[in-house]
Formats: structure tokens, C-alpha cells, sequence
């Protein structure tokens, strides 16, 4: 196992990404001893939150001025993929939640150090939404409306929500922004009652006309244009990506670990499976070998497709170079096509496997329920990426600003 690392400036020890990643691979055990927990209760349980906590996992993208490590987005999805191999509800939490702390980086130090201030590892939830109402008033707004699917939020002491702020002037275009809410100022109902990805907790939000100071907001131009006011404060090259980058990938990556673990579970099924009904083992069934061959060969070319592309931005962001459109744009319809195929993928496994792989016992059912579950996100949906892909490459204008 590597060791830590020293930084020269702070003198404090931070972990490698292997040491990281060697702590997330070695909670795949206990994650899986969890998952029936996580449905059941439909949440994470509190001591995973902990041993993720205890492990440094938050702290990956959280800047290092707040005792986070400011890392590659790399190291951060090689964890959540590890995570979601263990259970992908646990995956998904930590995949919302921990990326986060990069999106408050983002945000004026004032409304940082409100929430770092006196702990630097407080958690964050999320509904981006836009479905709130909101009121101009001195200083800020308030805000009030519910938004749904705020996984991991009854870890939280935070949420960011969105809303559409009207304009002031007549016939003026609204302004999209991210409101940063505590929890005194909103009640979590619980709601979620799902098929799959049970255990993200996913629960409503709900908010009755509460202050937000402007300072608490964050404009998804800002987001786009790579022009937080943030920034100032957190000027590493981490921090000038495109904010929506880092988070489409964190709601598509946990489906990678997912498909991990039905792999698994289908070598383990196939492995001494002999069928009652023929007599014909299922590691002689050439469809069901190709099928495996397929899921395997394919999650890898998408693991190496996605890793490029970050290390890539990385490297631009580290020269001072802007990221083109063209390539935000097909990162993001890669990202958003992810869960999709790694549905298909096991989808062609699980009827080639017999009656075993049917039972919620099965090392394969509960991967196919949450991965089947994580399509029905917006950003899982290439439809919904094509048009600016496509549009850049006739030289169009993205029509999104979410890229």
C-alpha cells in the first residue's frame, strides 16, 4: 500500500489516491454485510457515513484551505466506484453528497465558512430542481416550494436547491441559481418508496418562504463560464472545471460499480451452475458467455473513456486552458449514456442465468434493480445531451447551460 504524502506548505499528511482507494476497496465486505440494511431502512446506515468519513472520502474535492485533499475528480468517481461495488444506494449517497464540497467551493467564503466554519466535515444534500418560488427582499430572497430525490439527505446539515429567481425587470429572463439552505429552514418528508436505490433515502425537501441571503446562491452562469466568485479563494486548478461536469459524472458513476457487482454475481452463478432442467452447465452456454465477455469488456472501455476525459480536463485546467464546448459537450452525453448501457448489459446477463439469479438472494438482482432505478435521473438520459453534441458539430451554440 503507498504511503501518505506531505504537503509542503500546510505540513499536514495527505493520502495518496492509492491509499484511497485501497480504504474504499477494502469496505466492499462490509458494504455488502450493510446493503439489506440500507433498503430496509431506506438509508444509509450511520456507521458507513462514518467509516467513509473517517476514510477521507469527503474531503477528495473539498479545497484545502477547509482540510480537504483537492484532488483529481479521478480519485473521487475510483472511489464511488468501489463504493457502489458494495452496495450502489451507499454508491449513489456518495457520489451526491461528496461532490458537494466542490460546488461550495464555488460559492462566496462567506457562505463557506458558514457551513466549514466550526466543522469542516458537515455534509451537504441536494434537489436541483427548479421548482421553487422566490421572493425578492433585502438582501436575498426567500424561498419556499418542495423538491423531491434528495439522496443521503437525513445525513445532512445543508441542502442546495433550485430555483428559477424572477427578473426584475419586465419580460426579463429568469435567473437560475442554487440556493444553499440550513436545516433549521426545511423539514425532510419522508417519501421514498422505490424499486431500486432504496437505500439513497432519497426524501422531499420541503422549505416555507425561509431568507436566503444572496451570498447563499449560486448562478448557474457563474457555474457555466467557470466565474464562481469562490474562486478567489479556492484559485487551484481544480476548482476553474465546469461544475457541472464533475457533477453529471457523479450521478452516472455508481452504475459502474453496479455493473461490477452483477458481473461478480453472474461469474459466481455460472461458475458451478448446472441447469435441472437440460443438464447443461452455464459455463458451457456460449450465450451466456458472451454475454459476460460483453458486460466486462464494455465496462472497461467506459471506465477508460470517462478516466481520459477528466484527466484531460485536468490537464487543461492545470495549463490555464478553457475546456472547449465541444468537448463539454461530448462528456457529457458519455456520461449521461453510461447507466443506460450498463442497464442493457445486465439486462442480457440475468435470463441466461435460470431460476437462481431470479431470487432477491441473487449477488445479481439487487445491481439490476438500482442500476435500472439510476436511468430515471435526468442527467442519465442521453436524449437529453444529444442536441448541444450534435449542435456542435454543426457549429451551433449550446442551448443548455448545464454542460
Amino acid at each position: 500500500m503507498a504511503t501518505a504524502v506531505k504537503a509542503k506548505t500546510l505540513e499536514i499528511e495527505y493520502p495518496t489516491a492509492e491509499v484511497l482507494v485501497e480504504r474504499a476497496r477494502a469496505m466492499i465486505p462490509v458494504l455488502k454485510s450493510r446493503a439489506k440494511q440500507a433498503i430496509a431502512d431506506c438509508k444509509v446506515p450511520i456507521e458507513s457515513i462514518a467509516e467513509m468519513k473517517a476514510a477521507g472520502f469527503f474531503k477528495i474535492l473539498q479545497p484545502r484551505r477547509w482540510g480537504g485533499y483537492e484532488m483529481n475528480p479521478n480519485v473521487f468517481f475510483d472511489v464511488l466506484k468501489l463504493i457502489a461495488e458494495g452496495c450502489m444506494s451507499t454508491g449513489w449517497v456518495y457520489g451526491v453528497v461528496g461532490c458537494h464540497p466542490y460546488e461550495l467551493a464555488l460559492f462566496s467564503d462567506k457562505a463557506q465558512t458558514e457551513v466549514w466554519g466550526d466543522d469542516n466535515s458537515v455534509l451537504v444534500s441536494s434537489s436541483y430542481q427548479p421548482v421553487g418560488k422566490v421572493e425578492h427582499t433585502e438582501g436575498g430572497y426567500y424561498l419556499s416550494g418542495r423538491w423531491g430525490f434528495s439522496s443521503g439527505s437525513q445525513h445532512c446539515d445543508w441542502v442546495l436547491l433550485g430555483a428559477l429567481i424572477p427578473s426584475v425587470e419586465p419580460g426579463g429572463p429568469p435567473d437560475m441559481r442554487t440556493f444553499l439552505v440550513p436545516r433549521r429552514d426545511y423539514v425532510i418528508d419522508e417519501t421514498w418508496d422505490t424499486f431500486g436505490l432504496r437505500g439513497t433515502g432519497s426524501h422531499d425537501i420541503v422549505v416555507e418562504r425561509a431568507f436566503v441571503p444572496d451570498y447563499r446562491t449560486h448562478r448557474a452562469a457563474d457555474g457555466f463560464l467557470c466565474t464562481n466568485p469562490g474562486q478567489k479563494e479556492n484559485a487551484g486548478p481544480l476548482f476553474t472545471l465546469p461544475w457541472a461536469q464533475i457533477f453529471l459524472r457523479s450521478v452516472s458513476t455508481a452504475a459502474i460499480g453496479g455493473l461490477h457487482a452483477a458481473i461478480n454475481g453472474a461469474l459466481v452463478i455460472a461458475k458451478d451452475r448446472v441447469s435441472t432442467n437440460t443438464g447443461k452447465a452455464s459455463k458451457a452456454d456460449p450465450a451466456l458467455m458472451a454475454a459476460i465477455a460483453r458486460a466486462y469488456a464494455q465496462c472497461g472501455e467506459m471506465e477508460a473513456t470517462l478516466t481520459s476525459s477528466f484527466n484531460a480536463m485536468m490537464a487543461k485546467a492545470e495549463r490555464g486552458e478553457p475546456i472547449e464546448m465541444s468537448e463539454r459537450a461530448l462528456n457529457r452525453y458519455q456520461s449521461s449514456a453510461v447507466v443506460r448501457r450498463c442497464a442493457e448489459l445486465v439486462d442480457d446477463m440475468l435470463p441466461l442465468l435460470g431460476g437462481r439469479a431470479i431470487y432477491m438472494s441473487s449477488p445479481v438482482v439487487q445491481p439490476w434493480l438500482d442500476i435500472n432505478a439510476a436511468r430515471a435521473h435526468v442527467a442519465n438520459d442521453p436524449n437529453n445531451m444529444a442536441a448541444d453534441l450534435v449542435g456542435g458539430l454543426m457549429g451551433e451554440p449550446p442551448a443548455f447551460l448545464f454542460l
